[in-house]
C-alpha cells in the first residue's frame, strides 16, 4: 500500500485547471491565458528505474518473516465433517509434499525386500508342509503376473481414489479405498489352481494392502477377508453365476465387516458410513467383473482347463463327441455311463466332480480310429480280434490312449483332460489276450512277455485320473452281469477295486482306503439304480394263444424226451445264480479284468 503518490503530466494539469477555477476575479481571458503559460512551462521532474524498482521490491519481500506452522505427533489437522480452513489445507499439502522427498527410494527398496522375503517364506512352508501345494514353472509364473497386477491395480486405485477425494470433498478419499477388487487375485488363483494356493495368496497379498496403506491393519484385514470369501466362493465352478455370487458374497462380506470397523472407532452412525458400505457391495461387484474378463486371457496365455473351460467341454455337441457318438455309439454311451459313475464318487470324496464328469466323457475319444475292433462297438457283427493274434489286438487296444491323446490336443482340451486319457488304464494288464498268448506257446518257445500286454501308463496321478480308471473299469464288467442284483453289483465292484488296488495301479494318486470305501458306496448306488427290475407286463392276447397253440402240437415230442433230458434240464434250473455267476467270471475273465 502506497503512502503517497506522483501524479502524472495530464494530473498535474488538471491540477491547475482546478485551481485556476477556484481563483475569484479572472476573466475568461485571463484564465485561458494563464492555463497556456502553465502548460508550456510544465515539466515532468521524475523518470521511472525499473531496476531500482525491482530490486527495493526483493529486498521488501525478503525482510518479510515466514508464517510458520508447528504440527506434532498425532495431532488431528482436519476432522470428518469439519469445514476445512486456509491454513488447514496448507498444512495438509505440506504433509503431502514432504513425503515426495529423496527418502522415496530407500523406501520403496525396503517395500521390495519385504515382499520378496514374504513370499519366499510362504512358498517355502508351503512346499514343505502343505499336500497339494507343488507349483510348476508355469503356475510360479501365473502366480508371480498376479500378485503384480493386483500391486498395479492397488497403486492406480490409491491414486484414482484421491483424485476424486479432491473433487467430491463431501466424501472422505478414504471411503474410495473400499471399492478396490482386493479379492480378485485370490479368486483367480483359486479358479486356476487349488485351495492351499489361494490360501497363501491370500494371506500374502493382504500383508501387502496392509503396507501400501500405511500399516494400515483395517485395510489388511479387509483384504484378507474378501480373498477368502471370494476364493471360497468361486469353488468347482458347476455354472457361471458362480462367480457373481461369488463377488455378491464379497461384497456382503466388505459391508459387515465395515460396519465393525466404523464402531470399533468410536463412531456413530452417519451419512458417511453409508458410503462405506456402498463402496464395499462395489467392491465385490468390481472382483467379479475383473475375474469374469480375466479368466478367457488367462486360459489363453497359459493354457489352463478351469472350470469354465469345462463347462464349455461340457456340451455334449462338441465335435469330438459328435464324431463319437456317430462312430463309435457304444462307446459314447460307456463314456456318459462313467461320467455318472465319476460325477457322483468325486461328490463323495470332495474331489472336482466337473473335472471327473468331462474327463470321462472324452477318455475313450481314440477309439474312434477303429471304432470296430472294441467290443462295445461290434454290435452282431463278428469279433474281428478272431483272425488277430494277441500280440496284434493287444496293440490295438494300447494304441486307443495314444490317439486319444492325439485328437485332444487337436481339439485343445488341455493338458488336464490329456493327463487323464493318458493315465486312465494306468499299467494295467490286458488279461485276455495275455492268456490267450501263453495258452498258443508251444514247449521249446520263449515265453510271452507279460510287460508286452500291458499299456504304456502313466498310472493315475490325481483322484479325478483314478476315478476314471475305476469306473471305466466296473462299468465295462457290469454289463457282464446276467441277473444284476444289488448283491451280486456290490460283489462286483468290491472285487475290481480290490483287483486294482493289488495290482498297484492306485499307488500314484492320493486316494485312501477311506475314500475307496467311499467311492465303492457310490458305484454301488449308481448302478443298482441303473439296473433297476421292471414290471412284467401281460402279453397281449394274441401272442398268448400262439404260444398256447404251439405248446399244443409239440406236447407229444416232449413226452417223449428221455429222462437223461429232464434230469439235465433240472440240474441247469437248480441253482440259476450260480450259472449267472459262472457266466459273469467268464466275461468279466475276458475283459482282462478278474
Amino acid at each position: 500500500m502506497r503512502c503517497w503518490s506522483t501524479p502524472s503530466l495530464n494530473e498535474a494539469l488538471e491540477q491547475a485547471k482546478l485551481l485556476l477555477n477556484e481563483m475569484p476575479g479572472l476573466s475568461p481571458l485571463q484564465h485561458r491565458t494563464l492555463l497556456k503559460l502553465i502548460q508550456q512551462q510544465l515539466r515532468p521532474s521524475l523518470t521511472y528505474n525499473q531496476e531500482e524498482t525491482e530490486k527495493r521490491r526483493r529486498q521488501a519481500r525478503d525482510e518479510v518473516k515466514p508464517v510458520l506452522f508447528q504440527i506434532k505427533k498425532g495431532e488431528m489437522i482436519v476432522r470428518e465433517g469439519e469445514r476445512v480452513s486456509a491454513d488447514q489445507i496448507l498444512k495438509l499439502r505440506a504433509i503431502r509434499e514432504s513425503g515426495r522427498d529423496s527418502r522415496s527410494l530407500p523406501t520403496a527398496l525396503g517395500l521390495l525386500l519385504c515382499i520378496l522375503l514374504l513370499i519366499y517364506v510362504c512358498y517355502d512352508y508351503a512346499r514343505d508342509n502343505i499336500r497339494k501345494f507343488h507349483p510348476d514353472s508355469r503356475d510360479m509364473l501365473f502366480l508371480t503376473l498376479v500378485f503384480l497386477a493386483l500391486f498395479v491395480l492397488i497403486k492406480v486405485s490409491i491414486f484414482i481414489a484421491t483424485g476424486l477425494g479432491n473433487t467430491f470433498s463431501y466424501i472422505d478419499s478414504s471411503a474410495y479405498f473400499y471399492a478396490i477388487p482386493f479379492a480378485l487375485g485370490a479368486m483367480l488363483v483359486r479358479i486356476v489352481l487349488n485351495a492351499e494356493t489361494a490360501l497363501l495368496f491370500s494371506i500374502s497379498s493382504s500383508i501387502l494392502v496392509g503396507m501400501l496403506f500405511g500399516n494400515s491393519l483395517p485395510m489388511a484385514l479387509l483384504a484378507l477377508t474378501s480373498s477368502l470369501v471370494g476364493a471360497h466362493g468361486v469353488r468347482h465352478c458347476q455354472e457361471r453365476s458362480s462367480i457373481y455370487r461369488a463377488g455378491m458374497w464379497v461384497g456382503l462380506a466388505n459391508a459387515a465387516l465395515l460396519i465393525g470397523i466404523h464402531f470399533l472407532a468410536g463412531r456413530g452412525l452417519d451419512l458417511m458410513l453409508l458410503w462405506k458400505i456402498g463402496f464395499g457391495l462395489f467392491g465385490g461387484l468390481l472382483s467379479t467383473v475383473f475375474v469374469t474378463g480375466t479368466i478367457p486371457l488367462v486360459e489363453a496365455l497359459f493354457k489352463y482347463t478351469t472350470d469354465i473351460k469345462l463347462l464349455e467341454l461340457a456340451n455334449m455337441n462338441s465335435p469330438i463327441l459328435r464324431q463319437l457318438m456317430v462312430e463309435a455309439p457304444g462307446t459314447y454311451h460307456h463314456s456318459v455311463l462313467v461320467g455318472n459313475l465319476v460325477e457322483a464318487a468325486a461328490e463323495a470324496i470332495h474331489a472336482n466332480p466337473l473335472l471327473a464328469r468331462v474327463s470321462a466323457y472324452y477318455h475313450d475319444i481314440g477309439k474312434v480310429k477303429k471304432p470296430l475292433y472294441f467290443i462295445e462297438n461290434g454290435g452282431r457283427q463278428r469279433n474281428k480280434h478272431d483272425k488277430l493274434t494277441p500280440s496284434m489286438s493287444a496293440l490295438i487296444l494300447t494304441s486307443h490312449i495314444k490317439d486319444g491323446v492325439e485328437l485332444a490336443k487337436e481339439h485343445k482340451l488341455g493338458p488336464e483332460l490329456i493327463d487323464i486319457i493318458q493315465q486312465h488304464h494306468g499299467t494295467s494288464l490286458i488279461k485276455f489276450f495275455y492268456d490267450r498268448a501263453k495258452s498258443q506257446v508251444e514247449p521249446g518257445m520263449p515265453q510271452v512277455d507279460e510287460r508286452d500286454y500291458r499299456y504304456l501308463g502313466p498310472k493315475p496321478q490325481t483322484r479325478e485320473a483314478a476315478l476314471v480308471l475305476l469306473a471305466d473299469a466296473i462299468e465295462a464288467a457290469s454289463r457282464t452281469l446276467s441277473d444284476p442284483t444289488p448283491s451280486r453289483i456290490q460283489g462286483m465292484v468290491q472285487k475290481l477295486i480290490n483287483n486294482i488296488f493289488i495290482d498297484g495301479q492306485l499307488d500314484e494318486c492320493d486316494l485312501t482306503l477311506k475314500d475307496l470305501h467311499l467311492i465303492a458306496k457310490s458305484f454301488n448306488r449308481v448302478l443298482a439304480g441303473s439296473f433297476h427290475h421292471r414290471v412284467d407286463y401281460p402279453e397281449p392276447v394274441h401272442i398268448v394263444r400262439e404260444k398256447n397253440d404251439k405248446e399244443d402240437n409239440g406236447g407229444d415230442r416232449t413226452k417223449n424226451k428221455n429222462e437223461n433230458s429232464d434230469r439235465e434240464s433240472a440240474e441247469e434250473t437248480k441253482d440259476p445264480e450260480a450259472a449267472a455267476a459262472k457266466d459273469s467270471a467268464e466275461d468279466l475273465k475276458r475283459l482282462g479284468i478278474s
